[in-house]
């Protein structure tokens, strides 16, 4: 059975314990008792996690997250298309305007990757979308600019909504992304299309050697829209996935295997899809980007507006906690840094969010 994410309160614990205040000591006892509770320094919107300050503030919309070797980190703002680079402290920069892109919606300049041979090859990685498609190219980085997109998978379906776009490396060197079905929900379970779909490929755009359907990309299908991709230390691909109505998803991805939408959404309990390891109501999730460390997944939650904490535990996952529930708004992405702090973005400005003064911004996490 999948466990159903909830954030919990204090509320049911505080209740609890005066309850056995005022039958022990009376009503003395239980008023000294709500005192100190409330001297404590207890949060109404949950659990936080310290925050070692703020990469970058004043962003649009950002959206990919990949570091490189060095520390610093590449960031694509969807409406804009720049490519920034940003440090642990200082102004970001602009290296570089990706061509072509056509923002509206969902759409835009969406996920990034570094190469796992970057110091070798220099290549920068983005999925974005045009005016027809949804695509990967590839880009060479030197002289702190970036330089023209080379395609390497295009068609791609894209809309204004449902575009997936999260890519990443996996430990076996191959590149991951995930697609969304733009709103055509049968494309999910269309193993010809590209949407709604995990994609696994070379760095080429190829498809990758040992792919369940032969001289295909697509690695797993039946999906909604995915926006958050992630290895734990088996090397196992985890992915979040908004559902429509009432279940988001966690999913421990298997190749070839069927995630059941727009058939099912949640858990199906039928041998033709794949249950979910995880669901948690819409309006306390809407997961975007995951990142995992020391075998725990770190999601952020768009409409739930909190950071959630899932421990991975064999092939489910334990007891979640949310952290900064409604404190920075919405939460896009979040990635690991070398230094042991995620960096998370918040995503206000992108039409649905409530900015703040200095949004978009980049926090530093402590999680260690």
């Amino acid at each position: 059975m999948a466990t159903e994410l909830r954030s919990v309160g204090d509320a049911d614990s505080l209740g609890a314990g005066m309850g056995r205040a005022v039958r022990w000591f009376g009503v003395l006892v239980s008023m000294i008792v709500l005192t100190a509770g409330c001297q404590s320094g207890s949060n109404p919107r949950g659990p936080v996690l310290p925050v070692r300050g703020e990469a970058a503030t004043g962003l649009e919309v950002p959206w990919g997250l990949a570091f490189l070797p060095d520390g610093g980190a590449l960031v694509a703002e969807r409406d804009t298309a720049r490519i920034l680079l940003v440090r642990r402290s200082g102004k970001p920069r602009e290296v570089g305007q990706v061509s072509g892109v056509e923002a509206g919606g969902e759409g835009g300049l969406l996920g990034l990757a570094v190469s796992p041979d970057f110091e070798r090859d220099r290549l920068v990685y983005a999925y974005y979308t045009t005016a027809r498609d949804n695509r990967i190219v590839r880009m060479r980085y030197q002289n702190g600019r970036l330089g023209a997109p080379e395609p390497i998978l295009t068609g791609i379906p894209a809309g204004s909504r449902h575009n997936g776009g999260r890519i990443l490396f996996g430990p076996d060197g191959c590149l991951y992304a995930a697609t969304g079905e733009t709103g055509q929900q049968e494309l999910a379970q269309e193993r010809d299309s590209l949407g709604g779909k995990i994609l696994r490929m070379t760095r080429d755009g190829d498809p990758a050697p040992g792919n369940p359907y032969q001289g295909s990309v697509v690695y797993s299908y039946g999906h909604r829209n995915v926006e958050g991709l992630g290895f734990d230390s088996r090397g196992r691909l985890w992915a979040s996935e908004f559902g429509e109505n009432t279940w988001d998803e966690l999913n421990l991805i298997r190749p070839g295997q069927n995630y059941g939408w727009p058939e099912v959404e949640g858990e199906a309990d039928d041998d033709r899809y794949v249950n979910p390891v995880a669901v948690w109501r819409t309006d306390e999730a809407s997961p975007a980007g995951i990142a995992i460390v020391d075998d725990v997944i770190w999601v952020a939650a768009l409409r739930g507006q909190r950071l959630w904490r899932v421990p991975i535990r064999g092939d489910g996952v334990g007891k979640p906690v949310g952290y900064f529930i409604e404190r920075y708004g919405r939460l896009r992405t979040v990635a690991a840094a070398s230094d042991g702090t995620l960096w998370l973005t918040t995503s206000n400005h992108d039409g649905r969010g409530d900015p703040r003064d200095g949004d978009d911004r980049i926090l530093r996490v402590v999680v260690s």
